[in-house]
């Protein structure tokens, strides 16, 4: 019920600013950035941090000058807290977070909207392969540990992001390293508690994983996990947000 109303408050802004825009005929104003400050005022700066990752990073839009001074004014509040927030989203700066995308990931937001996550899977088995360029040097279908360090942070975090939000963050790589490390890093309760083994014995791919979201938390998306922990554990140790 509070994530719903949460929901609702963030639609509501948005709503009031783009009316604010359309008034001043997509000009920035002295109305919009007392508007924006009088949000950030009234305790309700998470609300715009989610109104930005929402639409630059969930639903892939351009920066916009609004989406500029939303993330100026939040910076400009100097509380550590606030800043550690926004920039776990986005390091630096809005422009340098959006050039440094190597793929456009719609096609895999597509798929998880749908809870098509087999093919989604699949998918991130392909977009991480190309990111470490393997199919610039050869054909093969899986990672080395020795990729991993070439993945992109950036690339990385959206990837996870996007297995978060569409699962009501039941999956995600973040998701399994924090099974991973509650269970003291211990790898073969780890692998039993996302269900990727019974009693010692790996599950068979891919008839023995589960689909759907009724699958255990941290069950997807599958990493590897017939060639041992090494690559998943380089993995685990670039994922730190």
């Amino acid at each position: 019920m509070q994530t719903t109303q949460k929901k609702l408050n963030e639609v509501f802004i948005l709503s009031n600013i783009n009316k604010l825009l359309q008034g001043n005929n997509n000009q920035i104003s002295n109305e919009i950035i007392n508007y924006i400050e009088s949000i950030i005022q009234n305790k309700e700066i998470d609300l715009l941090i989610n109104i930005i990752i929402n639409k630059l990073i969930i639903d892939n839009n351009q920066i916009t000058d609004i989406d500029e001074v939303i993330f100026k004014k939040i910076i400009e509040v100097k509380k550590d807290n606030i800043i550690k927030k926004l920039f776990k989203f986005f390091p630096k700066n809005l422009k340098t977070y959006k050039s440094s995308l190597k793929i456009s990931y719609q096609p895999l937001q597509n798929l998880l909207i749908n809870q098509k996550f087999q093919e989604a899977d699949q998918l991130t088995q392909n977009y991480l392969c190309q990111l470490a360029n393997l199919n610039k040097k050869n054909t093969r279908e899986w990672l080395y540990f020795t990729d991993i360090l070439l993945i992109p942070v950036y690339d990385l975090f959206i990837i996870d992001l996007l297995w978060q939000v569409y699962s009501n963050y039941k999956f995600g790589f973040s998701v399994q390293k924090k099974i991973w490390i509650h269970n003291k890093y211990n790898w073969d309760i780890f692998l039993e508690k996302i269900n990727w083994s019974e009693q010692g014995i790996m599950k068979r791919y891919p008839q023995e994983f589960i689909w759907t979201t009724n699958a255990p938390k941290g069950h997807l998306p599958l990493f590897n996990q017939l060639r041992g922990i090494q690559v998943i554990s380089y993995l685990f140790e670039n994922v730190f947000w």
